[in-house]
C-alpha cells in the first residue's frame, strides 16, 4: 500500500520538474522531500527519479507512478466532494485565495455571509495575485481563488477548472490634482502620451496590459516608478511623481492631492471566482460562489 503524502510528492516533483519547487509547493525543506522519495523508492523497490545537471528528472518508473497518483489525487477531491454533497451541508474548511484589491473590497463581505449563513464552515482567506492563485488551485493548495482579468487582456485558464463571472470593476486614470485635465469629466488615454507612468513591477499581468494598452493608443510608455500595491501607486501620484490607472474595486478613500477621472473608452477589469470542477459538487464551493456573487452585487460599479 502506497502512502499518500509520498504519492503528493511524487506528484509535485512531475509538476514543478524540480525538488526545490515541490517542497515549495507542499511548504517542506527540501530535504523532506528527499527522505520522502527515498521511502517511496523502497516501498516500489525502483528507482523513481535520477540526476539531470543539479536538478532532477523522472525515471520511466517514476512517470507511470507519477500518472497514477495525479489520479488518486483527483479522486480523493472527488471524494470529499461527494461527501460534502451527500451530507448537502457547507461545513469544514474551505482554503481562499484573492488578489488585493479583491482580498480589501469584495473578501470582507463574502466571509461575513459565509460566517453568518453557514456557522459551521470555516473559510480561510491569503491574499495572492492571480498568477500564483491559478497554480495553487491546481494543486490542491487552496480551494477557490478570485482573480482578474482585462476587457482586453484575457486570463488564459487552463482545463479543469470551473469560473464564475462576479464584477466589471471600471477603472479610472489618477493624476496629481492640479493636473490641467483633473477637472475633466472624461480624458481620453493619448492625452496623456507625454506624461510619466506608475506602474505595477515587470513582469506582472497588470503591468503588461498597461503596456500593451498604452502601445495600442499610440503611446510609447514613459515609466517613472514601478510599485505592487494600489495605495503606494497613489501616494507616488500625489506627490507629482506621474499618473497612474486606478481601478475602483477595494481602493477606499484618496491621498490627498489625487485626482482620477474616467476613461472615454471605458478601462475595466473582470473579476472572477474559479475553483477545480472535480469540487464543484462541494455544497461549501457552492456556498461560496453565492456569497461572492451577493457581495458583488452589493459592490456594483459605484461612480468616482
Amino acid at each position: 500500500m502506497f502512502n499518500l503524502e509520498r504519492l503528493r510528492v511524487l506528484h509535485e516533483i512531475s509538476v514543478h520538474g524540480t525538488v526545490g519547487g515541490a517542497a515549495d509547493a507542499l511548504y517542506v525543506t527540501t530535504s523532506a522531500i528527499s527522505q520522502q522519495m527515498a521511502k517511496l523508492e523502497r516501498e516500489t523497490g525502483q528507482q523513481l527519479l535520477a540526476r539531470n545537471g543539479r536538478g532532477v528528472r523522472l525515471t520511466d518508473a517514476g512517470r507511470l507512478l507519477a500518472g497514477h497518483a495525479e489520479r488518486v489525487l483527483s479522486l480523493l477531491e472527488v471524494a470529499q466532494a461527494d461527501l460534502e454533497a451527500h451530507r448537502g451541508q457547507a461545513v469544514g474548511e474551505l482554503l481562499l485565495g484573492a488578489f488585493p484589491t479583491a482580498a480589501r473590497g469584495l473578501l470582507p463581505a463574502a466571509l461575513t455571509m459565509l460566517r453568518e449563513e453557514h456557522p459551521q464552515l470555516h473559510p480561510r482567506l491569503t491574499e495572492m495575485e492571480a498568477e500564483s492563485a491559478v497554480p495553487r488551485l491546481l494543486r490542491g493548495d487552496i480551494d477557490m481563488a478570485v482573480v482578474l482579468d482585462w476587457h482586453n487582456r484575457p486570463l488564459s485558464l487552463p482545463s479543469g477548472l470551473c469560473k464564475a463571472a462576479l464584477l466589471e470593476d471600471p477603472t479610472d486614470l489618477a493624476m496629481p490634482a492640479g493636473h490641467p485635465l483633473a477637472d475633466r469629466r472624461r480624458v481620453e488615454l493619448r492625452e496623456f502620451a507625454e506624461e510619466e507612468w506608475v506602474s505595477w513591477p515587470d513582469g506582472e499581468f497588470c503591468h503588461e496590459w498597461l503596456m500593451t494598452t498604452l502601445r495600442g493608443e499610440g503611446i510609447e510608455p514613459r515609466l517613472s516608478h514601478r510599485a505592487e500595491e494600489h495605495s503606494t501607486q497613489l501616494a507616488l501620484v500625489a506627490a507629482g511623481l506621474g499618473v497612474a490607472v486606478a481601478p475602483r474595486l477595494g481602493r477606499g478613500p484618496l491621498p490627498r492631492g489625487v485626482a482620477v477621472v474616467p476613461v472615454h473608452h471605458t478601462l475595466r477589469r473582470h473579476i472572477h471566482a474559479i475553483w477545480r470542477q472535480d469540487a464543484d459538487r462541494r455544497p461549501s464551493i457552492r456556498a461560496a460562489v453565492a456569497a461572492l456573487e451577493k457581495a458583488a452585487g452589493n459592490v456594483g460599479a459605484t461612480p468616482p
